[in-house]
């Protein structure tokens, strides 16, 4: 990988591990359900019309989009809302990639290797260390809005797996379309319509740039970028620099929010992002050498 690609894959992490952060603070503007339906809004509608047509069928669209967007999304904004921190909301849904390979094995059939196995097992326990930790300082509910949250993220990797989208950004950008409504009317349900009005009355400077930042940095360009490098790169290449994105999403935490990072916590990220690791990381063996042709002999 070349050295701007390697800076454009940390970016890319960076930039969704501080957006934990900016979601924080936005969610001290707007109701979680709203947010999130804001988020999806600016971020596809203006980039709708230069993204082309859709170029997988719309069955997918709207799975990974009610899956995604509505679900994950939905159900993260609303932990965090519900007082899970951003630091450690970054940790805990990197354990999507176990309810990905979980749901692979029974959904399509594709048996885990047992370095998975073990890989799976050690994120799982570094969850139980999270729910500790958060069971001393925090509410368990959040936490557990969270992990449903990484759950359905595991059903949206399986779903865009069986889409197999050959433009990730167009891909992404008409998925954004599909949870507009759905998170409007739940907002709309759940969180009242004088509290959504308050909220967009009293949108200042800081709500709208956290709005813009997760709209349109954390969506279009982080999705955009990660496509990109996805295209020029194999997936094992470049799928672990997501494992950054906990330890950008822990510091600026820490470093913007004053959020506390414990040793249990500390134990926690070393367990989910080394079970991650295993989980994710296709490991091959290398292909046998090829036999060497003998020399030719002449014959009379």
């Amino acid at each position: 990988m070349r050295p701007s690609h390697l800076f454009l894959a940390v970016l890319v992490a960076a930039v969704w591990g501080v957006n934990f952060t900016v979601i924080e603070i936005g969610l001290g503007h707007f109701p979680p359900l709203l947010f999130s339906a804001l988020r999806f809004l600016v971020a596809a509608l203006p980039a709708v019309f230069l993204v082309g047509r859709p170029k997988v069928a719309w069955k997918w669209i709207l799975g990974v989009g009610l899956a995604l967007g509505v679900a994950k999304f939905g159900l993260l904004f609303v932990g965090m809302d519900a007082g899970m921190p951003g630091g450690l909301s970054s940790l805990v849904l990197q354990v999507q990639a176990v309810f990905t390979a979980l749901f692979a094995f029974a959904l399509l059939g594709e048996r885990p290797s047992g370095i998975r196995l073990v890989g799976m097992a050690v994120a799982l326990a570094g969850i139980g260390v999270a729910a500790v930790d958060e069971g001393t300082s925090g509410p368990l509910l959040g936490f557990a809005l969270v992990v449903a949250a990484a759950a359905c993220w595991g059903v949206s990797n399986i779903l865009t797996r069986k889409a197999a989208p050959p433009d990730a950004l167009n891909f992404m950008i008409w998925v954004s379309t599909v949870p507009v409504l759905p998170l409007l009317a739940l907002s709309l349900l759940l969180e009242g319509p004088s509290r959504d009005l308050d909220a967009l009355r009293g949108l200042d400077w800081q709500g709208a740039g956290a709005l813009l930042y997760v709209a349109w940095v954390a969506t279009v360009f982080g999705f955009g970028a990660w496509g990109w490098l996805l295209r020029r790169h194999p997936a094992s290449t470049v799928a672990p620099f997501s494992l950054l994105v906990p330890v950008f999403g822990m510091s600026s935490a820490a470093l913007f929010l004053g959020e506390s990072v414990t040793p249990l916590r500390w134990c926690a990220a070393a367990l989910l992002v080394g079970g991650v690791a295993l989980t994710s990381v296709t490991f091959r063996r290398p292909a046998p050498t090829a036999a060497q042709p003998e020399p030719a002999v002449s014959r009379p």
